[in-house]
């Protein structure tokens, strides 16, 4: 299976220069969230399979304008044609906002999602908007990643951890890909394709 992911920043590649020949061969498109929801909608329109997201931390917008034919995954298990997609958006809490959340409050939304994880027994992908605590995350506080996510990345050992918020344009510190465990760790910033 060939999956498109995107963060962050809409890809002009995509958007500004489409062409449906550069959908060709992808059976699934995730988000990991701050991206226009026009965006999302217009992907969807012109791509056969699902399209899958998180909210980002600047994603409030999506209340009121939610990304039309696509399927909001956070705070879900979702499974996709034999792959569990476990879907949690936000950031860490600097400010006001519906998608940011304290280090207590993301535990908290973890925990209900355990009866799940026992049911479907773990998940393939962490689909997030954040990354994990002390892996590829910011010193700062809006881009400091969440412990809960290393407890899951250590206890559930999923094929794929992928996650947007720190842009690669940050500078040399920022990752695309690495590996923790068993686990590849992929920063979805704009656009990248894995193959399950």
């Amino acid at each position: 299976m060939k999956i498109l992911v995107l963060a962050d920043q809409e890809s002009l590649y995509l958007w500004d220069y489409f062409d449906k020949s550069k959908l060709q061969g992808i059976d699934l498109i995730l988000s990991c969230g701050d991206l226009h929801p026009h965006y999302l909608s217009f992907l969807a329109t012109f791509f056969q399979g699902p399209v899958l997201y998180v909210r980002g931390n600047h994603d409030d917008c999506y209340e009121n304008t939610p990304p039309d034919g696509c399927t909001c995954i956070d705070g879900k298990l979702y499974e996709y044609e034999g792959i569990r997609i476990l879907g949690l958006g936000g950031s860490m809490r600097y400010k006001k906002g519906l998608n940011q959340y304290t280090q207590r409050e993301m535990n908290l939304r973890i925990g209900k999602l355990f009866p799940q994880i026992w049911w479907k027994k773990g998940f393939d992908i962490l689909l997030t908007h954040s990354p994990a605590w002390q892996l590829n995350d910011g010193k700062d506080l809006p881009h400091t990643g969440f412990k809960g996510f290393r407890y899951l990345l250590d206890n559930y050992a999923p094929r794929y951890f992928i996650h947007g918020h720190v842009h690669l344009s940050y500078g040399p510190g920022a990752k695309r890909t690495c590996i923790y465990g068993d686990t590849t760790v992929i920063n979805a910033f704009e656009r990248y394709i894995i193959e399950l």
